[in-house]
């Protein structure tokens, strides 16, 4: 049966992935279910028409063996059924831990060669103040520092992305493969681990500053000499992992947040962050550049305590955002220098979906994220947070995916690049489950059949091209000036149940 389109509808699509499961290449590095999982991606395909897959590739399992003894059999295998099917693949450069965040079934830890690093020198990871080490993620201390085998950790991460490029080049190079998604941290999300379920953190908590590792310690001591303020140490005073912000010296109305010495650690701390971002991103660019592919960084969705003043759960996790300080537009600034797409998440729910103590305000901060991305011209693509399966979630990302609806005449004014949906399993497959879902895929392509062709719907990719210029501290500050977000409309006019 051909597809039937209108052509200016159909510039108002949005494509939609679904994220495979965490375990389906297991920590054996078997792909061990190609059956089911062909069964349940055609499913996916041919009755939901869903346009590609997202799929975590582990560090900890393609280089466990040994430093630079790579294995992408499985992942060869996986990715090629896929491609066989006529879906298009997203791939996340997963240099984190499976294992210790919400929704995590499978644990798959980093390389254990270099977890053996850090049993000698524990240091190697983020580290709160009590001296806790989380091991999701190498500290951002030791990214060029060469700790591993002599390797640094953002060469260990260029290694194993030009790896990638090499084993899975045929499917990048017929276009199967179309974004490469760089893991920046813990959830391979662009923040600092600063909500560890592992460590006993329970939302809506503060969170805890994650820079007490001796590299990072070192490095701060260092920057505050430089500025003349050889005095100031670390905070002391910003409360531990479930504290109200009220309950801390850091966080309390007219707190060390808002002086000079708060104000330095803050830049400090989210600089440290964007530039980590940037330097990987630029290696990814350098390891891609010419190839029909596009790169994108993950940043989370921090919506607690958003209504805050101190924005406190944002902080800690990196994001140096309040209401006279943009901490999103710098992140897209650092982005636009990569020609990277931004991936955000939260986008299924709404401000009254948690207690009110949580002060939370997903709505308003996806507006946020999105609208500084749009400004600083680059696209965005996003995920729900939570399982979803209900109208009312499904309403809310199609909202959030064309803000002021469809534009019957062409390209509506705004739309996001791609929608993921958070992920395959039996529940999916459950009758009212799918017959939604499937009106979700439909709507997200805004009542256009399925269409194969990006380019029909304004999604040509090009070769990727090579950084543009140098991010530097001044583009920082320059796009942390506040900077209003676009109007959303109430409602979707692409209601499932509509």
């Amino acid at each position: 049966m051909a597809a039937n389109y209108n052509e200016k509808l159909l510039l108002n699509y949005v494509p939609i992935y679904v994220m495979l499961p965490l375990g389906v290449v297991n920590v054996e590095n078997v792909f061990a279910d190609p059956e089911t999982l062909e069964t349940q991606i055609k499913r996916l395909k041919e009755e939901a028409g869903i346009d590609g897959v997202m799929i975590d590739v582990w560090w900890g399992i393609i280089e466990s063996k040994g430093p630079k003894q790579y294995d992408w059999t499985a992942y060869k295998s996986l990715f090629q059924l896929i491609a066989r099917l006529g879906l298009k693949i997203q791939a996340i450069m997963s240099f984190h831990q499976c294992g210790g965040n919400v929704g995590d079934v499978v644990t798959i830890p980093i390389p254990k060669w270099v977890r053996d690093v850090g049993d000698s020198d524990p240091d190697i990871y983020y580290t709160n103040r009590k001296g806790t080490r989380d091991i999701e993620y190498l500290s951002i201390g030791v990214d060029n520092l060469p700790l591993f085998a002599g390797r640094t950790a953002v060469q260990m991460y260029s290694d194993y992305m030009s790896s990638f490029k090499e084993n899975m080049a045929d499917l990048l190079e017929s276009g199967a493969i179309v974004d490469i998604e760089v893991g920046l941290g813990p959830a391979g999300e662009l923040r600092y681990p600063a909500y560890p379920q592992s460590q006993g953190w329970v939302f809506p908590g503060i969170g805890e500053f994650q820079c007490y590792d001796k590299y990072l310690k070192k490095d701060f001591k260092e920057a505050a000499a430089k500025a003349g303020h050889p005095e100031w140490d670390l905070p002391d005073d910003a409360g531990e992992y479930n504290d109200k912000p009220e309950e801390t010296g850091f966080f309390k109305t007219n707190g060390t947040y808002v002086s000079e010495k708060g104000k330095f650690f803050l830049t400090w701390y989210s600089n440290k962050l964007i530039f980590h971002g940037d330097q990987i991103l630029g290696e990814a660019n350098k390891i891609f550049a010419g190839l029909k592919v596009n790169l994108a960084a993950k940043v989370s969705g921090i919506h607690w305590l958003y209504n805050h003043h101190s924005h406190a759960a944002e902080l800690t996790a990196g994001y140096y955002n309040l209401y006279e300080r943009d901490g999103y537009r710098p992140i897209a600034r650092m982005l636009s220098k990569h020609y990277g797409i931004l991936n955000f998440t939260c986008l299924e729910m709404k401000d009254t979906d948690n207690i009110a103590e949580a002060l939370s305000a997903p709505q308003e901060l996806v507006q946020i994220v999105l609208s500084k991305a749009w400004k600083e011209g680059i696209e965005v693509a996003g995920e729900n947070a939570l399982e979803t399966y209900g109208a009312k979630g499904y309403n809310q990302i199609l909202l959030n995916a064309r803000p002021n609806g469809v534009n019957p005449n062409g390209k509506p004014k705004l739309r996001m690049y791609g929608f993921t949906y958070l992920r395959l399993s039996d529940t999916v497959f459950q009758e009212n489950n799918f017959e939604l879902f499937k009106k979700l895929v439909r709507k997200m392509h805004a009542d256009q059949d399925y269409c194969g062709d990006a380019e029909k719907y304004g999604h040509e990719i090009l070769p990727l091209k090579t950084q543009n210029s140098q991010l530097t501290v001044e583009d920082i500050a320059d796009a942390a000036q506040p900077s209003g977000a676009f109007k959303w409309d109430s409602e979707t006019d692409m209601k499932v149940d509509g």
